[in-house]
């Protein structure tokens, strides 16, 4: 079964999410704030990340940064998701390390297919 770790710190969103992808048969587990998430990355090997980049605590760049510098967790694909839809978000995004970028609030059927995408690339284990 494939894990996502769900990095979100608004609790409708998280419900939200982590019932529709639980539904679709991942395992999620979650971490409300950046710190946590990091801990999380590296203690319960996700196999992919969703990232809110609007956190408490540490903000899911610099999460994403220090995940990224980790050897035991950098191969970690990281999807952000960011009610910033600027333009240079996503590039910001990607050049913290993300592997792709999603705008809020979430269509489902295109962050699946980015999840389906990012999982199939990942090296056997």
């Amino acid at each position: 079964m494939v894990k996502i770790l769900l990095v979100e710190d608004n609790e409708m969103n998280r419900d939200m999410l982590s019932r529709r992808l639980i539904r679709r048969g991942f395992e999620v587990i979650i971490a409300v704030d950046g710190a946590e998430g990091i801990e999380m990355s590296s203690s319960k090997s996700p196999d992919l990340i969703l990232m809110d980049m609007s956190l408490p605590v540490l903000d899911g760049w610099q999460a994403t940064e220090q995940i990224k510098a980790n050897s035991k967790t950098n191969h970690i694909p990281i999807i952000a998701m960011t009610a910033h839809a600027m333009a240079g978000d996503r590039e910001k995004c990607i050049a913290a390390g993300c592997n792709d970028y999603d705008t809020k609030p979430v269509e489902f059927p295109r962050l699946l297919d980015k999840i389906k995408n990012l999982i199939s690339k990942e090296p056997t284990k």
